[in-house]
């Protein structure tokens, strides 16, 4: 009983309670509605108030004091926007008719951002966010923004003019690193004699150097023109270019676009500047390397700034969504607009800073940035088959091992994509990286990531990496296919060309002496062959044979002109960039020596047409004189063979001895057949006119010793090779 009457006592006391409240918030309430009536807003309530500049639209933002909102709420307040162009707003204030102000009325006090549209590209406005009712109305002050220029052929000339920077930049850079370090750039290639594996490491250590795989392959290209690498050496230097080629996408990702270097650009240059003006060669070169690299960052700030700021309901974007299925098809898509934008700018690099800048402005998702990057392997070969088209067969073979490399990896890449990205996937979430793996908005754009260019980077590296372990067991059976598909057109003795220098000149005189070192070696070949033909010529007896020999050794004079005129032009060119005096010491005597062997083509085409004329004239020669002259030109052929050694040889290990001994003999045999000549023509043994053919062709041959002399001595004034 006694617990039912405090029950009850404790639910009357609650009761009362509840009544109470209720009466005293009915009470109160008119008081407030009153207090919001009278509420006049002021400018402080508003916070935050900025604009984000977009193509033709801008993102207008703010803040209001959320104690505020209530009673504004209450009161009937709205969010007011006002704009104008900066030119109309000062139009307006100076009273211009058809100048005034752009409003947008009622935006709900709850919102904190409004998107102006169709506005002008590139055009700067002024805007103010107020609180508005009625003929109450409290602005801000006044704010500006610039729009950006929508997307048109100005915007695609800055985008082109952005990449020509980057690509300027990477070529000062990596030529001013050729010229800093070319002598030990062909060291290193001269040092690939044993296997393919340490071509790989060369190809790799010297692209990483010059911060280009397009230098290496057509340096490549060259050296396998110049006879002076075989097939399978420059198969392995190729691979590992493919891998050194992928330190610049990390370069790019550690320093592009998570440090903005281009803010230090005229740092760098500052610091690179005052080299240029030092005497030594070397330190000038060191200039160009560090403003090259300091143009290359500033091309790549621009870039980023180039690329379209693109929103979900953009073509572009509804592009890639629509075509990016994710299936073979698609991939293959990518693949080729990779192709082909690496093959029109050039460079691959430039092609994977232009994928990079996509990935991370949020326009491309990650999964067609990897097959763009696929594909960009794949275009990086026209620069070899380009530099390869004017080379000889060798040349053409070594392009076309480099573009098959290529195109079996993405052939593997292509079908295994899914599990490639995966893998990446998994490897960074394992390292504590967020997934490359795009995430969209709920309005389906791209949410931005900064993993995704160190996605694209790893992904690069591993690409490479596997197609060089999984094919380099495969090189001589790359090598045989290439041989079979770019067919040897044989030995054209007849036909002119340059074998050796054709692919191009190199960017540093270094480099590009060696070139033309061959070619020497094979002018000095040629001049030698002509030796045989007259050999032959002084004791054939059968006029189409004779005449036939006459019409080699014609057209081999016009070839020795043709020889000296293009190397001495090769040479003079080579001559205009930064050199040392070593280096141009040796061009001098290069030009030296080709004057030498373009003359013995001349002494040959002269004793050629002597024993024309005296074949003619029914005049000839007795055993004894055809043998003697028979012998004098075996003397000048072992000369001969002496000169050539010398020239295949490493010019530092070039000896002069050998050539001296074999010139005094050529001398002694000469005042021999002179003294017998002599005593011959005192007995009657012939006439004058016999003895003077006679005397000219073994005075010739002589001549011929001289220059062959001349040619070694200017081999032994260049010791540095």
């Amino acid at each position: 009983m006694k617990n039912l009457t405090l029950l009850f006592s404790f639910l009357f006391t609650l009761g009362f309670s509840l009544i109470g409240q209720s009466t005293d918030s009915t009470y109160i309430a008119p008081a407030i509605e009153e207090s919001l009536e009278e509420f006049v807003p002021t400018a402080d309530i508003l916070h935050n108030i900025f604009a984000k500049e977009k193509e033709g639209s801008a993102d207008i933002s703010w803040l209001v004091d959320y104690d505020a909102i209530p009673k504004l709420e209450k009161a009937g307040y709205t969010i007011t926007i006002k704009y104008n162009t900066k030119i109309g707003a000062k139009r307006d204030k100076a009273g211009y008719k058809n100048s005034e102000w752009t409003k947008i009325h009622d935006i709900p006090l709850a919102s904190t951002h409004f998107k102006l549209k169709n506005l002008a590209g590139g055009e700067k406005y002024v805007y103010k966010v107020g609180i508005e009712k009625g003929e109450v109305q409290v602005f801000s002050e006044k704010k500006k923004f610039e729009t950006l220029r929508a997307w048109g052929l100005f915007k695609i000339l800055v985008l082109i003019g952005a990449l020509g920077m980057f690509i300027y930049g990477m070529k000062v850079m990596s030529e001013g690193l050729q010229q800093a370090a070319g002598s030990r750039l062909r060291k290193m290639l001269a040092s690939i004699t044993s296997n393919r594996f340490k071509g790989v490491l060369t190809g790799f250590g010297i692209t990483g150097i010059v911060q280009s795989s397009s230098v290496t392959t057509v340096m490549t290209v060259s050296f396998v023109n110049a006879g002076l690498l075989t097939l399978m050496q420059s198969a392995g230097v190729m691979m590992g270019a493919n891998i050194g080629t992928t330190i610049t996408a990390w370069i790019i990702n550690l320093f592009g676009f998570k440090v903005s270097m281009s803010s230090y650009a005229l740092i760098i240059i500052a610091i690179g500047a005052p080299f240029l003006f030092f005497g030594k060669s070397k330190i000038k070169a060191w200039a160009g390397a560090i403003i090259g690299f300091a143009l290359l960052f500033m091309g790549l700030g621009e870039l980023k700034g180039a690329v379209p700021g693109l929103d979900a309901d953009s073509p572009l974007v509804q592009f890639f969504a629509n075509y990016n299925t994710g299936g073979l098809l698609s991939n293959l898509m990518f693949i080729g607009l990779g192709t082909i934008v690496t093959v029109v700018i050039q460079s691959s690099s430039a092609a994977m800073a232009l994928t990079m800048t996509l990935v991370a402005a949020g326009v491309i998702p990650f999964e067609v940035a990897a097959a763009m990057v696929l594909g960009e392997n794949i275009g990086t070969t026209i620069t070899a088959e380009l530099a390869s088209l004017i080379g000889n067969v060798h040349a053409k073979r070594s392009a076309r091992i480099h573009s098959m490399f290529n195109l079996i990896g993405v052939f593997w890449a292509v079908l295994l994509l899914p599990f490639l990205i995966d893998g990446i996937v998994w490897f960074m979430e394992l390292t504590g990286s967020e997934s490359p793996i795009p995430e969209y908005a709920t309005d389906g754009s791209i949410v931005k990531k900064d993993s995704y260019n160190t996605g694209l980077a790893i992904f690069h590296t591993t690409f490479n990496l596997l197609n060089v372990l999984l094919l380099i067991g495969f090189v001589p059976q790359l090598v045989r296919l290439a041989e079979r598909t770019v067919k040897s057109k044989g030995e054209e003795d007849e036909e002119f060309h340059l074998e050796f220098i054709s692919a191009g000149i190199m960017s540093t005189p270094d480099l590009s002496i060696t070139e033309a070192k061959k070619e020497i070696e094979k002018f000095g070949n040629i001049t030698q062959r002509m030796n045989g033909f007259v050999s032959s010529l002084l004791v054939e007896k059968e006029g189409k044979k004779i005449d036939k020999l006459i019409k080699k050794v014609k057209k081999y004079e016009e070839i020795t002109d043709r020889i000296e005129l293009e190397v001495a032009d090769y040479l003079a060119k080579v001559s205009k960039g930064e050199m040392s005096t070593d280096t141009s010491i040796r061009i001098r005597g290069m030009l030296s020596m080709i004057g030498d062997l373009e003359r013995i083509g001349d002494i040959y085409y002269q004793i050629s047409k002597s024993i024309e004329s005296k074949n003619e004239k029914k005049i000839w020669f007795s055993p004894e004189h055809r043998e003697r002259l028979v012998e004098l030109a075996n003397k000048v052929e072992e000369a001969f063979e002496i000169m050539q050694s010398n020239l295949s040889e490493n010019y530092s290990n070039v000896t002069i001895q050998k050539a001296l001994e074999k010139e005094k003999e050529i001398n002694k045999m000469r005042n021999k057949i002179r003294k017998q000549h002599l005593e011959d023509i005192g007995s009657g043994k012939y006439d004058t006119v016999t003895a003077t053919y006679y005397s000219n062709i073994f005075h010739s041959l002589e001549k011929v010793g001289d220059h062959i002399i001349n040619v070694t001595e200017g081999l032994v004034g260049n010791m540095d090779d």
